[in-house]
């Protein structure tokens, strides 16, 4: 839990309403506002020398994102993949900015449509249930289309306003039979290595 806030008198009437705001976002935080969570956590990873912030704002920041909140999620995402306060995890990271990629957010679809193309796979407890634009390994289990994947995300920053999913839409689309083999060159690789078949 958070420390009680300093007690010593407030300086001037603004310094009141930063505490009251302050108490009001911890309030809501703990009550399991999602939205407040996700901010207090924000606020928490600057340093500040009255609280243990790194622990208590990944405490918040997950806290959101057991609520699949989307800033957090891509926040948590960044984190994992920067190894920030945390063990480096490259796929708790891709998990994180996949989840909020699907609730639209612009920055964790660019994130994760890049390293769509440098390889990483969506975790399988995302893709378990899904057929669609994947390759088949033998013995059932699903691999992934890298490039028609990460457009999808591009699509999705796009479609959010963001400059840097269109540019992306139209490096690829531009580029598509380089970009192509190169994909399907790590596919053949995958493929000879770990005995995947195209469907």
């Amino acid at each position: 839990m958070l420390e009680p806030l300093d007690a010593s008198p407030p300086q001037s009437p603004q310094n009141m309403s930063e505490l009251v705001g302050a108490a009001l976002l911890i309030e809501a935080a703990n009550m399991g506002d999602a939205d407040a969570q996700y901010e207090l956590g924000c606020k928490l990873r600057v340093d500040n020398e009255h609280v243990q912030s790194d622990q208590q704002a990944f405490y918040y920041l997950e806290k959101a994102v057991d609520q699949l909140h989307p800033g957090a999620l891509y926040l948590l995402g960044a984190v994992y993949l920067a190894g920030d306060c945390v063990k480096k995890d490259v796929t708790s990271a891709m998990w994180c900015f996949h989840r909020a990629s699907e609730k639209g957010h612009a920055g964790a679809a660019i994130a994760c449509g890049s390293l769509l193309l440098k390889g990483v796979e969506i975790p399988e407890v995302i893709t378990r249930f899904s057929t669609t634009g994947k390759l088949r390994k033998k013995g059932g289990n699903i691999k992934q289309d890298f490039l028609k994947l990460a457009k999808e995300k591009f699509q999705i920053a796009a479609e959010a306003g963001n400059d840097l999913g269109f540019r992306w839409l139209k490096h690829l689309s531009d580029g598509e039979k380089g970009v192509q083999t190169k994909i399907n060159g790590m596919e053949f690789y995958r493929s000879e290595r770990h005995g995947l078949v195209m469907e």
